[in-house]
């Protein structure tokens, strides 16, 4: 967390992920719009559930994306990156299958 409360209705937020190595995010969606911007690595998003890794677009250092509210997409790093998101909360992350929940993986 580097500034706001992503859990408070109508507070702006910015998050920061650091990501080592690989790192998958399965399809899921946001209540609330979701600005991404990439401070280093190379960072792939796709819009839709499949998960389809041909079907993404490889952001590099710099760019941006808008993810619109309910949108569902995914994304992936192969390498170490580091992502930024902000953003007016309330935000979630809702998984299109639950079960894909990173916290689940690897359980019956």
């Amino acid at each position: 967390m580097i500034s706001g409360d992503p859990d408070t209705p109508g507070s702006p937020f910015v998050i920061r992920f650091r990501y080592h190595g690989k790192a998958r995010i399965p399809p899921h969606w946001h209540a609330v719009d979701e600005h991404l911007s990439v401070l280093s690595g190379t960072f792939r998003i796709g819009m839709s559930d499949s998960g389809d890794e041909a079907a993404t677009t490889a952001l590099g250092v710099g760019a941006y994306a808008l993810l619109p509210a309910k949108m569902v997409h995914y994304a992936w790093a192969d390498a170490n990156t580091i992502i930024q998101a902000h953003g007016i909360g309330p935000f979630s992350i809702n998984y299109v299958n639950p079960a894909g929940h990173p916290s689940r993986r690897g359980r019956e």
